[in-house]
Order: C-alpha cells, then sequence, then structure tokens
C-alpha cells in the first residue's frame, strides 16, 4: 500500500507537482540526513547533502524510472555526493553533540564521548568507498544488494569493502585504547 502511494507520489513529482515532490521529501529527509551525517561526522555538511540530495533528486526526477525503490536512488546521490565531499576534505566537526545534554554521570559520558571519539576516528581513517559500505550496512542496516545498488558495484565487491573496513575499523579501534 505504501509502495503504491510513493510511485503515485513520484508520477505526480515527476508530472511537476511540487507539492507531491515535497511529501517525498519529508518521507526520506530524515534517513538521507542521518546517513550523510554518519558518513561526514558534521552536521552542518550532512545538512547541505541532504539539501543538495533533494535538489538534485527533484531535477533529475523525470529520469527516476523505478528500477529501484526512491529511497535506494536517493541514497546514492546522497553517498555520492559524500564521497565528493571526504575526497575534497576531511570534517572537521564530531559527533560529539549526540551525548550533550544527557543526565549521565560524568564518568560514563567521558566514556562514551572517548568510545564515540574512538569510532569516529576508525571511520576518518577508512576510504571514502568502505565508509560508504560500512555506514549503508552497519548504521542504515540495507541489505548487501541494496548496498551494491546504492554504490553502483557487484555484492562480492560491497562484502569485500565492508570486511575490510570492519578489519580496519577494529585495527584503529585497537590503537585507541
Amino acid at each position: 500500500m505504501a509502495e503504491a502511494h510513493e510511485r503515485v507520489l513520484i508520477e505526480a513529482a515527476q508530472a511537476g507537482d511540487l507539492d507531491a515532490f515535497e511529501v517525498l521529501v519529508r518521507r526520506h529527509q530524515g534517513r538521507v540526513y542521518r546517513l550523510a551525517l554518519r558518513m561526514l561526522a558534521s552536521a552542518s555538511d550532512a545538512e547541505d547533502v541532504a539539501q543538495e540530495t533533494f535538489v538534485q533528486a527533484w531535477r533529475s526526477i523525470g529520469r527516476f524510472r523505478g528500477s529501484s525503490s526512491l529511497g535506494t536512488w536517493l541514497y546514492r546521490i546522497a553517498t555520492n555526493r559524500c564521497l565528493d565531499i571526504l575526497a575534497a576534505h576531511r570534517p572537521t566537526e564530531t559527533l560529539d553533540a549526540e551525548l550533550g545534554g544527557r543526565d549521565a554521570d560524568p564518568v560514563t559520558t567521558l566514556a562514551q564521548r572517548e568510545r564515540l571519539r574512538s569510532v569516529v576516528a576508525g571511520l576518518h581513517a577508512l576510504s571514502g568507498e568502505q565508509r560508504a559500505a560500512l555506514v549503508l550496512r552497519e548504521f542504515e542496516g540495507l541489505r548487501y544488494d541494496r548496498i551494491a545498488e546504492v554504490l553502483g558495484i557487484t555484492v562480492p565487491a560491497v562484502k569485500g569493502r565492508i570486511h575490510r573496513a570492519r578489519l580496519a575499523l577494529l585495527a584503529t579501534l585497537g590503537e585507541h585504547r
């Protein structure tokens, strides 16, 4: 039912209905933003990527044929933009904001911050391609076949990237202990 309704919205957007496209944006903006945030570790860069993703999607919606889901198509646009940013520079902000404002004892908060810093450092040590595959699998919960669609590679290549990313992340986390 939801897929059929989304198809109707896509067709309306392809016919130029901005209101229908806005409904699609509201449905997918949270996931696109979270993907970008996890890949870039920068809230401002993630907001920019999310906005750019939907601008590009609006411009290209007429070419969307539905061979993959709209979510997969949007993830691909966002992932490609994130990879462009990662190739151009390293993000400067961290995910420390996720821990702010919690009512936990200072020792627990400090330990959480240190773990988060270690994970962020480990993610930054990965290549953009490895980071994209790992984030899509571990944080977004995508299946290997969907990751392959998003990244435009084969399923065995996805598995290889994720395996190498996990090994590199474990090595980095071991160094930060």
